[in-house]
């Protein structure tokens, strides 16, 4: 079964455009050793909610905009392996905490395992 990786991240607003720069570079690193699927999202239609939203988890501030992110994986093994080679990579190695244009303090993320996965035709 599948395994998924998710990000949420608060992006200064005139900042995006250089985070997408950064993503494409890691997405490339992450795909070539092995994941399936590489996304980046920026929010079009989220709501500060009542209790709890995107924007409440991450504190988000007047000037900045929610991101949501998955990597795809084939299993938690797979996702482990690749996650290690990532790592080691010189290209992602440079970027440090320093370079990365958001505050990571606020992002968070976690491994998933999907428990419902439908296509087209199913």
């Amino acid at each position: 079964m599948a395994y998924v990786d998710g990000f949420v991240l608060p992006v200064p607003k005139d900042k995006v455009q250089d985070y997408r720069r950064i993503a494409r570079k890691a997405g490339k690193v992450w795909l070539e050793y092995g994941a399936l699927e590489y996304v980046e999202c920026v929010a079009d239609d989220v709501q500060p909610g009542k209790l709890t939203s995107f924007p409440q988890a991450v504190r988000l501030k007047p000037d900045e905009v929610v991101l949501f992110s998955w990597i795809r994986y084939r299993s938690r093994a797979h996702r482990d392996k690749v996650n290690k080679q990532v790592m080691a990579d010189p290209r992602i190695a440079s970027m440090g905490p320093d370079s990365m244009p958001f505050d990571g303090k606020r992002m968070f993320w976690g491994g998933f395992k999907p428990i419902v996965e439908m296509h087209p035709g199913e």
